[in-house]
């Protein structure tokens, strides 16, 4: 996964109503009607969350009579969660970096 994709799946994911929208598909399959009951919000504003869902990747969907349903896109997802683990801290604090040393070497030097 890159950086790029990681990054359009942070931003849709930096909204509440979405978040709670992978919650609720965490738990299954659901139709529109399930989720815009809900959250409890409208139409088009759901319709909206989820075409950020699915633009990203984290969300599939399909049609079936007037209502859409939907799921998590669980290999997407994984990956996801893949490189986000991978983040890890080096466990140095600052002064253990000596990046105060480094700071006022350059700083001596302009």
């Amino acid at each position: 996964m890159t950086r790029e994709e990681v990054a359009v799946i942070c931003k849709a994911m930096s909204d509440a109503n979405r978040l709670r929208i992978i919650e609720m598909l965490t738990q299954g399959e659901k139709c529109g009607c399930c989720l815009l009951e809900e959250l409890q919000v409208t139409q088009p504003t759901l319709s909206h969350h989820m075409k950020v869902l699915l633009d990203c990747g984290l969300v599939s969907s399909y049609k079936d009579g007037k209502w859409q349903h939907y799921s998590i896109n669980c290999e997407k997802f994984k990956e996801y969660k893949e490189y986000i683990a991978a983040i890890t801290c080096c466990g140095k604090t600052f002064e253990e970096n000596n990046s105060r040393v480094c700071c006022e070497t350059k700083t001596n030097k302009i």
